[in-house]
């Protein structure tokens, strides 16, 4: 599982002006089962996502694929997590430790 933390890198103008194709990109990716949650931080000077899979290479590519991102008006931090532990709700994406 991932956390996307979006951070935006210029004026909020520009990111508004972004907005409704970046709603579509998320709604994309809800459609595709990735995205799980999202929302605006607040203050409200970027956003969070949370993403499901276990390839960073494949979140990276849909992360580059955010208009927010080809247009550089924000930067994404990828965490990759193991959810071991989830709510009722999640439990389809409750994850165990790689054995070593």
């Amino acid at each position: 599982m991932f956390v996307l933390e979006l951070t935006y890198t210029a004026p909020v103008e520009r990111v508004d002006a972004l907005m409704r194709d970046h709603v579509s990109w998320l709604d994309e990716q809800y459609a595709a089962g990735v995205f799980i949650a999202s929302g605006r931080k607040n203050p409200r000077d970027g956003g969070v996502i949370m993403a499901v899979g276990d390839d960073r290479r494949q979140i990276e590519k849909i992360v580059a694929a955010d208009p927010f991102a080809a247009h550089q008006v924000c930067a994404y931090r990828i965490t990759e997590f193991i959810a071991t532990k989830t709510s009722p709700e999640l439990t389809p994406y409750k994850q165990q430790l790689p054995v070593r």
